[in-house]
């Protein structure tokens, strides 16, 4: 797993990624259809996580930048909110065939300022094409009901109308698909935004703004605003802010209960995608072999960084040893380096403060008798950002990985002897974003299914992600659902009208 000295036409001999399109690269905020710095003029630095070398400087805006870019999307609101569903859909046809256009470059970008391995990065930008597309495709079915009155004198019908100013926050992990799927779904029911990236990714969300506004989507209706140390009293503004009438966050469960707090103060619609902890189940009559790519896919995906990742691996006494030692063998032939690098699997955490999380679950499972297969330490040869994928066995219940979610390149295997045991375990947390099984038994897939108290089950697939499928969790996942024929509601009111005649 040595760092590979090849690098592609995707890197410059300096380390940076060649743009065939450097606009796309931009430097400053987008706000009311200009581009604009902050209104102190500060700034706050980017940096590489394969490198740790700074990328560039973006706006440190305050909450009150946020909060004029917040009355500039109300303005634009009362236009675009009149637009035809037909319209809106041809504005997001128009976006979603830009991203097609730049699609090399847009992963380019992701890849340099997220880390993940570059096809990782163009199959994110995929996705977002096919959000854009998913609802270009459902705004012009946004429909309303005749509802039978009980009075035969009144006739009843509703009306479905956009909800207002929509603030979203999204995450480093997925810097453009969790903007996509959020500000489609706004776009296409007559939403107006304000959106505050992550700090650690702000590029990605710049160049889907830029790449609005070479789609003609009107001023005012995509904001994007980026802070780094005034993150929280951001957030507390766009909660709080009497203009916003919704507010949607993808990221941890404890941030997602202080922006729950913040946003009560005006009762705004909320919907919230936080943690997860999923449990990757392998019944003793699986496909050992399919098991073992599906847990690839889903664990090591963004070395081990997505909400939906699995987290603990729970595989029946009967094939235990058989699965530990395929699943070690291909995580022994990752290759872990820049993402840039022709033929990496495996790019760096984000930060240093993340592998020091993967190691404190390594070192705590291993200081209670688990034993590591591959990996168990951070691969410093490579970088301060840069953890080894580490396979562990007997693993138990009183160490920290089965309860806490790592967010990292670590696969947990535990063994259980029973349906009814494996999925008490599999419920003993939390949180329920998604979970995971392998089985060839038709009855035990719904049995199990239905059993597990999560949003979403994929069933021998480890990639369950797409523009079709309602995203969402239970318990301390949060609440409302994304993508799929269910993705607009939460950006629509219902009108009920009663008619005399």
């Amino acid at each position: 797993m040595l760092r590979s000295r090849i690098f592609t036409r995707a890197m410059s001999s300096t380390g940076k990624p060649v743009l065939k399109n450097p606009k796309l690269l931009r430097d400053k905020s987008y706000v009311d259809g200009q581009w604009i710095s902050a209104s102190s003029g500060k700034t706050f630095k980017v940096f590489d996580p394969a490198t740790c070398q700074e990328i560039g400087s973006v706006p440190e805006h305050t909450a009150a930048d946020y909060a004029k870019a917040i009355e500039h999307a109300k303005k634009a609101f009362a236009s675009f909110s009149k637009t035809s569903n037909r319209e809106r859909s041809n504005l997001l046809r128009k976006w979603a065939s830009l991203l097609t256009e730049n699609s090399e470059d847009l992963a380019k970008i992701l890849t340099w300022e997220n880390g993940k391995p570059l096809p990782e990065a163009k199959g994110e930008i995929a996705s977002c094409v096919a959000n854009f597309e998913w609802f270009s495709e459902e705004a012009p079915r946004i429909y309303g009901d005749t509802i039978p009155s009980q009075n035969p004198n009144t006739r009843i019908h509703t009306i479905k109308q956009p909800v207002g100013v929509c603030g979203i926050i999204t995450p480093w992990n997925f810097p453009a698909s969790m903007i996509s799927r959020k500000v489609g779904a706004a776009v296409a029911t007559g939403c107006t935004t304000v959106i505050k990236p992550a700090a650690e990714t702000p590029y990605s969300a710049l160049a889907l703004a830029y790449l609005a506004e070479e789609a003609g989507i009107p001023k005012g209706v995509v904001n994007v605003l980026t802070t780094n140390e005034h993150v929280q009293d951001v957030g507390r503004e766009i909660c709080e802010n009497p203009l916003v009438s919704k507010v949607t966050f993808t990221g941890s469960t404890n941030v997602g209960r202080i922006l729950m707090k913040q946003a009560a103060s005006t009762l705004k619609k909320v919907s919230f995608e936080l943690g997860g902890n999923a449990p990757f189940i392998v019944f003793e009559d699986a496909d050992i072999d399919a098991a073992v790519d599906g847990a690839i896919a889903s664990k090591f995906r963004g070395s081990g960084q997505t909400c939906i990742c699995a987290n603990r691996f729970y595989v029946h006494e009967k094939i235990y040893d058989e699965f530990a030692k395929k699943l070690a063998a291909k995580v022994s032939g990752f290759k872990v380096g820049n993402g840039l690098e022709e033929g990496t699997t495996q790019g760096p955490l984000i930060n240093e403060k993340a592998v020091q999380k993967v190691d404190r679950h390594v070192q705590d499972a291993l200081g209670k008798h688990a034993h590591a297969l591959v990996g168990g330490k951070p691969a410093t040869e490579l970088g301060e950002n840069f953890y080894s994928p580490t396979v562990l066995v007997d693993v138990d219940a009183s160490m920290a990985v089965t309860q806490e979610e790592t967010f990292g390149p670590l696969a947990a295997l535990s063994k259980f002897s029973t349906d009814e045991e494996v999925i008490k375990l599999a419920n003993n947390v939390e949180v329920g974003l998604a979970a995971y099984i392998y089985t060839n038994n038709n009855s035990r897939v719904h049995r199990v299914s239905e059993g597990l108290q999560v949003g979403m089950v994929g069933v021998n697939t480890g990639l369950i992600t797409e523009s079709a499928l309602p995203f969402g969790g239970v318990k301390e996942s949060g609440f409302g659902r994304e993508g799929s024929k269910y993705g607009l509601d939460d950006y629509l009111v219902i009108k009920s009208v009663v008619n005399a005649i």
